[in-house]
C-alpha cells in the first residue's frame, strides 16, 4: 500500500477535510497526478545539498533556545529550572521551517505572543470541548460550523495561517534572489524555470497551500519528537551521557561557552558524523511515533498481504503497532533501546520503520527533519542535563493525538546547567 499502488489508496475524504482547514492542500494531502506533480516541484528544496546549506539556522536556532533558558536561569538566579519543553520546542521548530523553508523570521522564540504562534496553540489545544469537536468534526462534517468556542479557535486560526501563506508566496514571486537558498525561494526559481519552458508549474495557491503544510506539519512533528526523545533521555540517564560523550568526544567546542557559537566552527560541524546519536534519534521516533497512525481509503480493488481488499474499505496503519512487532524488531521491541539498530533481526526490513511512512507518499522532508532533530538535541545536551520532573504525571501515560501524538500536559523536565565538573567527567 505504501510502496505498490499507493494511489489506489487515498486519505479517505473525512481525514482530508479535517485537516486541510489548517494544512491546506499541499503535498500532504495532494493525491494522484497533482501528488505526482507537487512532489516533483518540491524536491530540489528538499535535496541534501540544499538542506546542508541551510544547517547553519538549525544551529542558530537550536543555540538561542539553549541561551534562552539560561537567560531565564539567570533572572531567577538557579541554574536549575523546571521547564515545559515542548511549548518551547514547539517555537524553535517554527522558526526554523519559518527562515530555512521561506527565508522568514517568525521569531516566535522571543515573542511567544506572534499570532502564527498563537494561530497553532489554539489549533492543538487539549481541553475536553476541543477534543469532542475535533472528533465530531472528523465524522459529521457539518459540525464545524456550530457557535462553539473550537470551531471560533480554528476558523481564527486558519485566518491567521493562509494570511502570513499569502504574505510570503507574494513576496517571494516578487524578490527572489539567486543567492537565497530558502526552500520556498528554490521551489518559486524552479517554477519559473518550468513556466518559461512551458512546462506545467504550481499556481498560486498551490504554492500557498505548501507554505500552510510546512508550517504545520513541518515544526509540530520534529519539535514533539523532540520533545519525546528529550524525554526519553531524561528517563534513561545513562543514554543521556553516553550522547554526551559522543558529542563532547567529535565537538568538545559546544561544551565551552566562549566557543559554542563560533560561526566558523559551527560551519563544519556535520550531525550525521554521530552514529550513537543517529541511533538515539530513529530510536526515539520508533519507540514514540509523533505520527503512531494513518488512514487510507482503497478506490479500487487491490490486494494486500495475500488478502483481497475491495474498493472502498478503510485501511488503518499502525506505526505504533508496527513499531513493536518482534519480527521485526526483536523480543525487546518494547523497550527503549537505541542500541538495537546495530545487531537487528534477519527479518527487519526498512520498511518496518513508519515514523515517516515508506514510497512516493513517504515525508518529503524527511531529512530536514532528521537533522533538525539532531542539531537541536546536540546544542541541549551539551549545555544541559534533563531528569525527569517527578512532581508532575509520566507524560507517556497521557498520550493524545490529533495531528501528532503529544502529552495531554506537555512534557516538564528538571533541567540543568552542566557544571564544569560534569563536562571534565564526560567519556571521550
Amino acid at each position: 500500500m505504501c510502496i505498490k499502488n499507493p494511489y489506489n489508496f487515498p486519505k479517505p475524504d473525512r481525514a482530508k477535510q479535517w485537516m486541510v482547514r489548517i494544512l491546506g492542500e499541499g503535498v500532504l494531502l495532494a493525491e494522484g497526478n497533482p501528488h505526482k506533480q507537487q512532489r516533483k516541484a518540491l524536491s530540489p528544496g528538499f535535496s541534501t545539498q540544499s538542506i546542508k546549506a541551510l544547517t547553519p539556522i538549525f544551529w542558530r536556532k537550536s543555540l538561542l533556545l539553549s541561551k534562552l533558558w539560561e537567560r531565564d536561569m539567570l533572572v531567577e538566579k538557579t541554574r536549575t529550572k523546571k521547564i515545559e519543553i515542548l511549548e518551547w520546542l514547539n517555537r524553535t521548530t517554527l522558526d526554523i521551517i519559518g527562515e530555512a523553508g521561506f527565508g522568514t523570521d517568525l521569531d516566535s522564540l522571543e515573542h511567544p505572543e506572534t499570532p502564527i504562534r498563537e494561530a497553532y496553540r489554539l489549533v492543538f489545544a487539549f481541553d475536553i470541548s476541543s477534543r469532542l469537536f475535533h472528533g465530531l468534526a472528523a465524522f459529521i462534517p457539518q459540525t464545524k460550523y456550530l457557535p462553539a468556542k473550537m470551531n471560533r479557535d480554528v476558523l481564527q486560526s486558519r485566518n491567521i495561517i493562509i494570511s502570513k501563506a499569502n504574505d510570503i508566496i507574494r513576496q517571494k514571486h516578487q524578490k527572489t534572489h539567486a543567492k537565497d537558498k530558502d526552500i520556498i525561494a528554490l521551489i518559486v526559481k524552479d517554477n519559473m524555470k518550468m513556466e518559461a519552458a512551458g512546462e506545467a508549474s504550481l499556481s498560486f495557491d498551490t504554492m500557498r497551500d505548501q507554505v500552510m503544510t510546512f508550517l504545520g506539519a513541518g515544526h509540530d512533528t520534529t519539535a514533539t519528537g523532540v520533545a519525546w526523545t528529550i524525554h526519553l533521555l531524561s528517563t534513561h540517564p545513562e543514554i543521556q551521557q553516553r550522547v554526551r560523550a559522543e558529542i563532547k568526544q567529535h565537538y568538545p567546542f559546544l561544551f565551552d561557552p566562549t566557543t559554542r557559537s563560533d560561526v566558523e566552527r559551527l560551519s563544519k560541524l556535520d550531525a550525521d558524523n554521530l552514529h550513537y546519536l543517529d541511533n538515539v534519534c530513529r530510536e526515539s521516533l520508533r519507540y514514540i511515533p509523533p505520527i503512531p497512525m494513518t488512514v487510507r481509503q482503497s478506490i479500487v480493488e487491490d490486494q494486500l498481504g495475500g488478502f483481497d481488499i475491495p474498493a472502498g474499505t478503510t485501511v488503518y496503519i499502525h506505526a505504533n503497532a508496527i513499531h513493536r512487532l518482534p519480527s521485526f524488531w526483536g523480543d525487546n521491541a518494547n523497550t527503549f533501546d537505541p542500541d538495537r539498530w546495530d545487531h537487528l533481526p534477519a527479518d527487519h526490513t526498512s520498511n518496518a520503520f513508519m515514523t515517516f511512512l515508506q514510497g512516493p507518499r513517504g515525508c518529503i522532508g524527511r531529512k530536514f527533519a532528521e537533522t533538525e532533530m539532531k542539531c537541536l538535541v546536540i546544542c541541549l545536551l551539551s549545555m544541559y542535563r534533563f531528569e525527569r520532573d517527578i512532581t508532575v504525571d509520566n507524560p507517556e501515560l497521557w498520550k493524545m493525538w490529533r495531528l501528532v501524538l503529544r502529552p495531554r500536559d506537555g512534557i516538564s523536565c528538571k533541567v540543568s546547567v552542566l557544571e564544569e565538573e560534569e563536562k571534565a567527567a564526560v567519556l571521550v
